[in-house]
């Protein structure tokens, strides 16, 4: 457990956690404990909201700075596959075609503005949210809840090398169902601490509508590229989490 702990740290953070070994048993680890490392990248934007207040800084760039804080925890790697994922989708060409644009070093017009759309949208949800803070915790976790799905069993690699041929398949269904219990369990410990049974719901409520965005794009990916990769893994954490966000101020 350690060890996937520690893996799941070095693949999604910046984070030094040390020399690890990767196998399957590890990967499988990992994606279990994703949703954990929200408390990092979450915790960083959370940071820079709380200690914006006290030095006076607006709302709106104190989001701003925010969500930079989380693309740099990430090494915006997390963005750098939603807009390759963008590009290969938005192509329409068949999946080996699609991969392979995927896999460039370049960025299109549909991963720019699908980068762009998405950071729009997550500033000005920190930006309006009662308690951004929180919200940037909560939408953190949620984005790397559709880690384990992304990865259970009976989800292939598309491709036969890569991130995505290694923990493809690696999570049992059952275990992704009890994480996912734990996670909007916190979601709701936190809320309520803050909110009562209202801020309870509205926790709960932002990490289901995350996973609930994360699954449907998921869907989409399979039926189109047969596969998951580490791009599409990345892609899927930026756009649950900015669903998360977006849920967690809709239903203010």
């Amino acid at each position: 457990m350690i060890a996937g702990l520690r893996l799941a740290v070095t693949l999604l953070t910046v984070v030094p956690a040390g020399t690890v070994r990767i196998d399957r048993a590890s990967a499988r680890a990992a994606m279990l404990l994703a949703p954990a490392t929200g408390l990092i990248t979450g915790g960083a934007a959370a940071a820079v909201l709380l200690a914006a207040g006290p030095l006076g800084v607006p709302r709106l760039p104190a989001a701003a700075l925010a969500v930079a804080a989380t693309a740099a925890v990430t090494r915006a790697l997390h963005l750098d596959g939603l807009a390759d994922l963008a590009d290969g989708l938005g192509s329409a060409r068949p999946a080996a075609e699609a991969l392979e644009i995927m896999k460039r070093s370049d960025i299109g017009p549909f991963g720019v503005v699908a980068v762009l759309l998405t950071l729009l949208i997550r500033v000005t949800a920190l930006a309006t949210a009662p308690d951004a803070a929180l919200a940037a915790v909560t939408a953190a976790v949620a984005g790397r809840l559709t880690l384990p799905w992304a990865c259970r069993a009976g989800v292939p690699g598309a491709r036969p090398g890569g991130l995505g041929a290694l923990v493809a398949g690696t999570v049992p269904t059952a275990a992704a169902v009890a994480v996912t219990v734990a996670a909007a369990a916190a979601a709701a410990a936190a809320g309520a601490a803050t909110g009562g049974l209202e801020g309870a719901l509205h926790g709960a409520g932002a990490v289901a509508a995350g996973l609930a965005a994360g699954l449907v794009t998921l869907r989409r990916v399979l039926r189109r590229l047969h596969g998951v990769t580490g791009d599409v893994l990345g892609a899927l954490v930026e756009i649950a989490e900015t669903a998360a966000l977006v849920a967690f101020i809709a239903v203010r």
